[in-house]
């Protein structure tokens, strides 16, 4: 896009955005407050800006046309979301340069080994499920925008310094790239999450792992997956692309979304209180919205691939530490820890400072001292899971 028309184009919003301001101050012709409403205790202000925004005319075309243009002329949406090939949408935590990313990672990487020294202390084993981010997996369908230098390497280096610490971590790139070349879909086109199919690889890699390495204890129990109906998703990502309803023909098409439900093969054993009520929990699953959302059937998965019950801690919408944090203050694990705690963390959260919610900052920092003391030279460690094959 060159500077003539870049110019053009914000000339002829600021004139759009002037000629509605003006028509939309015919509204307050007549316009009134209650009585108690004064400049002081603020409350007419607040009913101005009200009065505005309900009388605002054509306000969804604003919107829409702002989004629509940005669209068409520039090939972006709203920050949030980063345009590829064929309708993909990606998230920008997969591509921005974030600040202080360097400290960010050493920071995630010592609370981690913080975390594990924590659940060590109670007899948990802490199994590590890396989510690797979207455009690993799908990076034909980029566009022009790549992903900045610290992502090139963020997986195979987040292995490399789990192994360090001897945190079991099965790789999931791998197998997810197998089950695409095999004709799956493991993640959604429009959303930054995974599919079923997706979910469903992660949670057998992560059962052959703690098979192999500290078999659960207990009577395995018999779990069955069905599919319920087929719908049409409309991904996470396209609420940054406010081009709907007036410009809906340019949005991304929906696409199929197979929603399943796990269940208890013994009807009998359907209630999770009466699983528990006699014996110690066998997992305990912490993460984010790949986790948390029913959707992805993540948690149904890995009850399948188990044959165990698995309590689901998990979060929508605040990352993976602050989830972890919260679990760790809880009565839950106070009173009935699991014997494998299974930590769902997207690699795009590793470069990030990510939030605490109402955690102690003071007990944060002490989690992240513990795990800096613990040596992690990662270059002088066996090789983790991770193949190469999985970098771009």
């Amino acid at each position: 896009m060159n500077r003539t028309l870049r110019i053009v184009y914000v000339a002829f919003f600021c004139a759009l955005l002037l000629g509605l301001g003006l028509i939309s101050l015919r509204s307050f012709m007549g316009f009134n407050t209650t009585d108690d409403a004064t400049v002081l205790n603020g409350r007419w202000s607040k009913a101005v800006e009200t009065h505005y925004d309900d009388e605002f005319p054509i306000k969804r075309l604003g919107t829409n046309l702002w989004a629509a243009l940005d669209f068409t002329l520039f090939n972006e949406g709203r920050p949030g979301v980063v345009l590829g090939r064929n309708h993909w949408l990606f998230s920008d935590e997969e591509f921005k340069p974030w600040p202080n990313a360097e400290q960010n990672v050493a920071d995630n990487y010592a609370l981690v080994e913080g975390v594990r020294q924590t659940l060590k202390a109670h007899g948990v084993k802490l199994v590590m499920a890396v989510v690797p981010s979207k455009v690993r997996l799908y990076p034909e369908h980029m566009g022009d925008e790549r992903p900045a230098s610290i992502h090139a390497d963020l997986y195979r280096d987040f292995h490399a310094q789990l192994a360090a610490s001897q945190i079991i971590a099965p790789d999931l790139l791998g197998p997810l790239q197998q089950a695409k070349q095999g004709g799956a879909q493991v993640f959604l086109r429009t959303d930054t999450h995974w599919t079923p199919d997706g979910a469903q690889v992660a949670a057998q890699q992560l059962a052959a792992a703690i098979g192999s390495q500290f078999p659960l204890s207990g009577e395995p129990q018999q779990f069955v997956t069905e599919a319920e109906k087929t719908e049409q998703h409309n991904g996470d990502l396209e609420r940054f692309l406010p081009m709907d309803p007036l410009f809906s023909n340019l949005m991304p098409p929906s696409e199929p979304l197979e929603k399943r439900s796990t269940r208890a093969a013994n009807a009998e054993a359907d209630s999770e209180d009466a699983l528990f009520a006699d014996s110690e929990v066998p997992v305990t699953l912490v993460g984010t919205s790949y986790s948390a959302n029913p959707n992805w059937n993540f948690v149904g998965a890995l009850k399948q691939a188990l044959r165990s019950d698995v309590i689901n801690d998990s979060k929508d919408g605040h990352g993976p530490i602050l989830p972890m944090l919260a679990y760790l203050k809880s009565d839950a694990f106070k009173n009935t820890p699991p014997q494998v705690l299974i930590w769902e963390f997207p690699e795009r959260y590793l470069p990030v400072d990510n939030e605490i919610g109402d955690a102690d900052p003071q007990w944060v920092a002490t989690l992240k001292e513990a795990g800096a003391r613990q040596p992690q030279l990662a270059q002088n460690t066996p090789k983790s899971e991770t193949p190469n094959r999985a970098q771009h």
